[in-house]
């Protein structure tokens, strides 16, 4: 839901987020740091990772972490035998323990074109660069290594699995890059080969977030994102503008505008207009939707007419 807001409170939040709303710097993405309270990652599936690390797996197996002592049983390790509840019970019973799990995280960051719009406080992608950001200064909070995919409409660069500080600051790096390289010119670069890229690079057992519009949605982005569902947890988080759902009742003059291919002058006063793309609007947002349901994935939706820490606040993200 949109709330509108005066220019006032508009500039009092691009104070606060050191931003103009249009260009990235490294200022920005540091004070995410200060904020990964507001997320909790904890895993929402079973860890599938064959690599030791910090997470409990819901298997047990012969981990550190004790978890309930259970009548012994042929084939278990004779050296987990509980002696004490065995002599207690006069019947032998073994210990068991939970596994520990590696889980890398990767962030899949879209600053391509249409995420090149904003009309109220951020553009989209200087906002999924903040979401980023907070992404990554989690997964550095919590000791997991973090690696990604980040693509604007030209370039497309892929970040493997690291840890600590080196591991966040290359990603911020990266953001801060490709959104200042990001130029009108022809596609070469689009979110189904972000996701083709994704799923090579992804381990079984990873945590995945996909930030997105998702307006290059097509059949082969939900290939990808169903056979990396088989093995990984995804996350995704849509990006919005109010625009796109509500567009203003009164305009005047023109505006000249392209497809890519062919430039357009269009009037703004037509509502006639205005209506239609209203319509298509909604009619992609549904389709959008449903074909994420299909997967059995539910997508989270950010604004970039309010600063993130307060969609955060007001619900709970995990």
């Amino acid at each position: 839901m949109s709330v509108k807001v005066d220019t006032q409170q508009i500039n009092q939040w691009l104070s606060e987020l050191h931003t103009d709303g249009s260009h990235l710097d490294l200022t920005q993405l540091l004070r995410y740091q200060r904020l990964t309270h507001l997320l909790d990652l904890a895993p929402r599936q079973t860890i599938q990772s064959k690599l030791a690390g910090s997470y409990l797996a819901k298997t047990k197996g012969r981990g550190m972490e004790f978890d309930e002592v259970r009548h012994y049983q042929p084939g278990d390790d004779v050296r987990t035998i509980d002696w004490r509840v065995t002599a207690r019970t006069g019947k032998v019973h073994t210990k068991l323990f939970r596994e520990e799990k590696e889980r890398p995280v990767f962030i899949l960051t879209d600053l391509s074109c249409s995420m090149q719009f904003g009309s109220e406080l951020l553009l989209k992608s200087v906002q999924a660069a903040h979401l980023a950001a907070l992404i990554a200064w989690h997964v550095k909070k919590t000791g997991d290594k973090l690696g990604g995919i980040l693509f604007n409409d030209q370039s497309i660069v892929e970040l493997k699995p690291a840890g600590r500080h080196v591991a966040v600051l290359r990603y911020l790096h990266q953001l801060i890059a490709l959104q200042k390289s990001n130029k009108p010119l022809p596609q070469q670069q689009n979110l189904a080969t972000a996701l083709g890229q994704l799923r090579r690079l992804a381990r079984p057992g990873s945590l995945l977030f996909v930030i997105s519009d998702f307006s290059q949605l097509d059949e082969q982005c939900l290939r990808h994102l169903q056979a990396m569902r088989m093995h990984n947890e995804i996350r995704l988080c849509q990006l919005t503008d109010p625009f796109e759902k509500q567009t203003p009742k009164h305009c005047r003059g023109s505006a000249l505008v392209s497809d890519g291919k062919q430039a357009f002058t269009i009037e703004l006063s037509d509502q006639l207009l205005w209506q239609r793309f209203s319509q298509q609007q909604v009619q992609a947002q549904q389709l959008m939707e449903t074909s994420i349901q299909l997967l059995g994935l539910r997508p989270r939706h950010f604004s970039a007419a309010r600063p993130l820490a307060l969609q955060l606040t007001e619900a709970s993200y995990g």
